[in-house]
């Protein structure tokens, strides 16, 4: 008996401490994959196995294809890392936090142009992705809501949009039973036009979607023209139609960078915004933001009001649990940078943006698709070339950069682009050096293409001798 005791507790004793963690016995076997193991592993193995497969990640510095935030100080840091076992919803238990979120909202409402006389009213969301779902189902609620009291059916609700929006739209609209109206894109202009929109509009309309920086080319829809024509629909048939705002891309990047453009609650049917805190709000993902122009914009009925984590607590959310970092996160760098630090941080980005685009452009080997050059973004597709965007994309991928390519929406789908976003931690070297290895790997792929094309004549001369 006493024999098998010290088994079970040799069995129980450390790793040896003369080797390092690749010496252990965890490091000559497969790591468990599909099925939880039995015996679990020292902290240091568990660490050291995950940590080396994620160095088959991509580089977060080379990745063109994300407008995500990659960087922040060491303070915003130290921060999330001090909050991130805090769960927001408990706000009873976390109320500073929970003022913070509010004191986000309101500056955001300020910065949107809020009229002084409005109650504005918001959220913090995951991403913009839960804002816009937020934000539309608000107006869907509320088109009900006034069909009803006029004694009008409301059993036929649609949403109406360019091609050119995120897909969360489009998912809002299967997910919540709303007729889509998705218009195509305009050749050349790539983003919708006001007689696009009037041509789909009614009385259904629950609202009108516009983008602020859209998806595929970092362009911009006609906001303030969509806006004049819902003023004269509404004077004329009395349709009141909204416009959300999809800011996701552009929302900290106009009120700095473009102050005098009215695309916001300027706007008299400019009804809610949405902006991702974790693009150009500089902040780790994931965290989004949802302002309405007033509260009377936000239906009572899909607020909950929640009692039993301690306290009556307001919440207006389809993600019920989410962590607090990024929230004070956001906080911090409002506070922190103030419009002069995000203006020069958002311009940095838009020089070197415009910088790349030059490059570009003068190498005649490709033409540039989003000429507003109005956020940090260079869109392009290639000229006269032997291959495609696509070959292009892949073969930078071998030098560690990430470069996406893709084909435009419906009526532009035989145009295909490539798109690199350009982020706060992107210097003028680092746009130096991405512009060398597009151009060698440019040059090496026609170089590739030809000696493709001398090895199919050298074969039919071949066939010709035999």
């Amino acid at each position: 008996m006493l024999s098998k005791k010290k088994d079970l507790a040799k069995m129980k004793e450390p790793e040896k401490e003369y080797t390092t963690a690749y010496g252990l016995r965890y490091f000559d076997k497969s790591i468990p994959k599909y099925v939880m193991p039995e015996e679990g592993m020292p902290a240091e193995a568990a660490y050291r196995l995950i940590h080396d497969e994620l160095n088959l990640d991509g580089n977060p510095s080379l990745n063109l294809a994300s407008f995500v935030t990659t960087w922040m100080e060491p303070e915003a840091d130290l921060l999330i890392t001090e909050n991130i076992n805090k769960n927001f919803i408990d706000n009873d238990e976390y109320p500073q936090t929970a003022k913070m979120e509010e004191r986000v909202v309101n500056m955001l409402a300020r910065l949107f142009n809020a009229p002084e006389e409005s109650q504005s009213i918001g959220t913090s969301a995951i991403g913009s992705s839960e804002a816009i779902m937020l934000g539309l189902l608000a107006h869907k609620w509320s088109w009900r809501k006034r069909r009803q009291a006029e004694g009008k059916p409301y059993d036929a609700p649609n949403i109406v949009m360019g091609a050119d929006v995120h897909t969360v739209w489009e998912k809002f609209a299967r997910y919540f039973d709303v007729k889509l109206k998705l218009i195509p894109l305009e050749r050349e202009t790539y983003v919708v036009t006001a007689d696009d929109v009037a041509e789909e509009i009614d009385e259904n309309t629950i609202c009108v979607g516009a983008v602020l920086g859209t998806t595929f080319t970092g362009q911009m829809d006609p906001i303030k023209e969509i806006d004049r024509l819902l003023i004269e629909i509404k004077e004329a048939k009395g349709w009141d139609i909204p416009i959300h705002v999809d800011a996701a891309s552009g929302g900290f990047v106009a009120p700095f960078i473009h102050p005098h453009l009215e695309w916001d609650f300027r706007l008299s049917q400019v009804k809610s915004i949405n902006v991702s805190g974790h693009k150009y709000g500089l902040v780790y993902p994931g965290v989004g933001w949802l302002v309405f122009k007033d509260k009377e914009d936000l239906p009572e009925d899909l607020i909950f009001k929640v009692t039993y984590l301690g306290g009556l607590m307001p919440n207006y959310s389809l993600n019920f649990s989410k962590g607090s970092g990024t929230i004070i996160a956001q906080y911090y760098n409002l506070i922190r940078l103030g419009k002069r630090g995000y203006r020069d941080i958002i311009q940095n980005m838009i020089d070197n943006s415009r910088y790349l685009a030059k490059k570009l452009r003068s190498s005649n080997k490709f033409e540039i698709i989003n000429k507003q050059d109005m956020f940090p973004i260079v869109t392009v597709r290639l000229k006269d070339a032997s291959f495609t965007v696509f070959e292009l994309s892949e073969k930078l991928r071998e030098k560690g950069w990430i470069v996406p390519a893709y084909t435009l929406p419906e009526h532009a789908e035989d145009i295909a682009v490539m798109r690199m976003v350009i982020k706060e931690n992107f210097s003028r070297d680092m746009v130096e050096i991405l512009f060398n290895d597009i151009m060698n790997t440019y040059n090496s792929l026609e170089l590739s293409e030809a000696e493709r094309e001398e090895r199919i004549k050298g074969r039919e001369r071949l066939s010709l001798l035999y």
